[in-house]
């Protein structure tokens, strides 16, 4: 038993090849995803109406103070293997009203692909540089009295170390002072290896490593418990089976997507938990605002008083966020988002330069404040939009059908929906405070979706008359105008799906209904809806991965630094029920390098962990150290074979120990979506 099935984080998901299921259409890409209709075509034409694409202000400050740029930008792993690839995103070339976007590309999305696409090494302002387009996020450079202070080192030590190598290139080679983390997603410490492979020991003694309260705790448990589900989800949420193409990932709306290359992580010296602290790092005044379940758990922002300069951390980015993450997240809060932006306008309101985690930076404060206005106001008019909504009796789906930005905040792109959406934005207040439940009885006790699905089509009269209604119905739609087309098409969505889970071998429901994903795909002003259409559209034709494996050797750096009652928590989920039932089992696990004993009983087909003293009693004791166990996780040594070794000893019955682990599920991350 390899028991690496005892962690899952949704970023690092890597996917087998599929089997193929079905037969590709003349005039589909190489995935099999066919061409834009009559309707997707107009539909993409008439959004130019709806935003301001003359507007150029965005990509000149995304260009203003480039230094220099690796037109080239490939990063591979020490294996070879292409972590990091720009110039895969090549054919994204956005020309404003002077060009056309591609038909199977939303021009509002291909807009905001394209700002992305610029990278390179930046001049923000004196004393202030950022390295962007290494990675999702971007790392920014302040220059301290002894060294250089840097924030947000990446996701993995291969992008890190490269955007380190090519900012000391252009720079100069200079000591790292300090290091800030101003939150706990992993795209914004993970590459913190690559930073220290470039530092003495003396350095590396010296550092501050500076971050906000709870940063450990949120960094090392977040997904823990539903990993692998998330895992499975974050595939299609980046598009990770697509091609980089017109019809295929053109980006993530936030960035271009996340590295996949070795993740770190070193534990901060110091903390911050409180809006006002003030610190000098390495000459440098800073002042902190604690920005705790904003966009993360633990998230600081920050004001360099000497520069007038803010960072938002990712509190702010270049489109709208994300309440509820399509991967699977708990949801978050409008309300304090908001309330968080506007005590940021209030405290720096002195700002002449902003800067973020991801995205371009910004000039000037009339600007400045006008941004952080329409961004607070934007969260609060979902917020509050909802709940009047909610309270006069709207499900969440009328509610998100019903939400429209007002024209004073639907007139600026930074707030539109390339990464979170209105709509499910709006679901996630409702979310929030309803939970699941519409109230209606029909939603009380519904059928699962096969069951349902089955009674579904033969209600309408079998599969045959379903899928050819639904053709028909897609070939009037094709030609029909922007304002029915799309609801045709999200309706063949709805009754597809009830067709493909009624008989999932049934190869025109699957074809038409991938059709129909492609489709919506391709209308989709946000990246990540674009990436799932996509991903179901390629799973209904090429069948679902054959295996889900998370590459957990990557993610060794992080696991030595998380705490042991974790993967406590992470096995206690994974218990069999049925199969535990009758079972009363305790299993005492003894850390001989930490000197910590836990006992694990099983007992009412629940498990439970506490720490405990080395003497406790146990049907059998595991004595095995921390990185042993980290060894044993990400696969580098097989559990029976380790328990038979001498790197683990047992008090007790062995047989009785892989019994315990035996009633652990080992879920594999290849479960099907778009098929039942």
């Amino acid at each position: 038993m390899r028991p690496s099935y005892l962690l899952a984080l949704p970023l690092f998901l890597s996917l087998s090849a599929c089997d193929s299921t079905l037969k590709y259409e003349e005039g589909s890409d190489a995935h099999g995803h066919t061409a834009p209709t009559a309707l997707t075509i107009k539909a993409n034409e008439a959004m130019l109406n709806k935003r301001p694409f003359s507007n150029i202000a965005d990509f000149e400050d995304a260009k203003k103070g480039l230094i220099a740029q690796d037109s080239n930008l490939i990063i591979k792993d020490q294996d070879g293997k292409i972590i990091w690839d720009m110039p895969s995103y090549d054919f994204v070339d956005y020309k404003g009203d002077e060009g056309a976007s591609p038909a199977s590309i939303n021009p509002s999305l291909w807009r905001q692909a394209s700002l992305n696409n610029i990278h390179g090494l930046f001049k923000v302002s004196e004393g202030i540089y950022q390295m962007r387009g290494y990675d999702l996020a971007n790392m920014t450079i302040i220059e301290g009295d002894s060294g250089w202070i840097l924030i947000d080192p990446l996701t993995a030590k291969e992008t890190a170390d490269k955007a380190l190598k090519f900012a000391q290139k252009h720079l100069g080679i200079k000591p790292i002072s300090a290091i800030i983390y101003t939150h706990s997603h992993l795209d914004h410490f993970g590459g913190i290896e690559g930073i220290l492979a470039n530092m003495s020991e003396a350095e590396q003694k010296n550092l501050r490593i500076i971050a906000p309260k709870g940063f450990m705790e949120e960094a090392t448990s977040e997904n823990i418990i539903a990993g692998l589900a998330m895992a499975r989800r974050a595939s299609y949420m980046y598009g990770r089976s697509l091609s980089r193409s017109e019809r295929g990932h053109i980006g993530t709306g936030l960035g271009k997507g996340p590295a996949f290359g070795r993740f770190g992580l070193l534990a901060p010296t110091e903390i911050v938990g409180e809006t006002g602290t003030k610190l000098d790092i390495d000459g440098v005044p800073f002042e902190f605002q604690y920005v705790p379940g904003s966009e993360a758990p633990a998230e600081m922002t920050f004001y360099l008083p000497e520069q007038k300069a803010f960072c938002g951390a990712e509190m702010l980015s270049r489109n709208m966020h994300n309440l509820y993450t399509l991967r699977g997240a708990k949801v978050r809060d409008a309300n304090l988002w908001s309330r968080y932006i506007e005590q940021a306008k209030a405290l720096f309101v002195d700002s002449e330069v902003y800067f973020g985690s991801h995205h371009w930076p910004m000039w000037g404060q009339s600007n400045i404040q006008k941004f952080l206005t329409q961004q607070s106001d934007t969260y609060k008019y979902i917020h509050d939009q909802s709940v009047r909504l909610f309270n006069n009796g709207y499900t969440p789906n009328e509610v998100a059908e019903e939400v429209t930005l007002p024209e004073s905040l639907n007139t600026a792109f930074h707030n539109q929906g390339y990464y979170g959406t209105i709509k499910h934005n709006t679901k996630a207040v409702y979310q929030a405070y309803l939970g699941w439940y519409t109230a209606n009885p029909a939603k009380l006790d519904p059928l699962p979706e096969t069951q349902a699905a089955k009674r579904y089509i033969d209600m309408m009269g079998g599969i045959e008359n379903v899928v050819a209604k639904a053709q028909s119905a897609f070939d009037i739609a094709a030609n029909s105008s922007v304002e029915q087309g799309p609801l045709t098409y999200r309706w063949l969505a709805e009754l597809l799906n009830h067709a493909v889970f009624a008989e999932p071998k049934n190869t025109q429901a699957k074809s038409l209904l991938a059709k129909v994903y492609d489709q919506l795909g391709y209308q989709a002003e946000s990246a990540p809806w674009r990436d799932v259409y996509l991903s179901g559209a390629y799973e209904l034709r090429n069948g679902a991965p054959k295996k889900g494996a998370i590459n957990m050797a990557i993610m060794e750096g992080v696991l030595l630094k998380t705490p042991v009652e974790n993967f406590f928590d992470s096995m206690a989920v994974r218990l069999n029920g049925p199969k535990a039932e009758g079972k009363k089992i305790n299993i005492k696990i003894t850390f001989t390098d930490l000197k910590e004993s836990y006992l694990l009983s099983i007992n009412n087909s629940v498990m439970r962990h506490k720490k405990v003293t080395a003497e406790t009693p146990a049907d059998a004791t595991l004595y095995l150290t921390q990185p042993l166990l980290v060894s044993i996780i990400t696969g580098k040594a097989g559990l029976k074979d380790t328990l038979f070794s001498d790197n683990l000893s047992v008090d007790g019955s062995k047989l009785d120990l892989i019994g315990f682990f035996n009633l652990l599920d080992q879920p594999k991350g290849d479960f099907n979506i778009v098929t039942p």
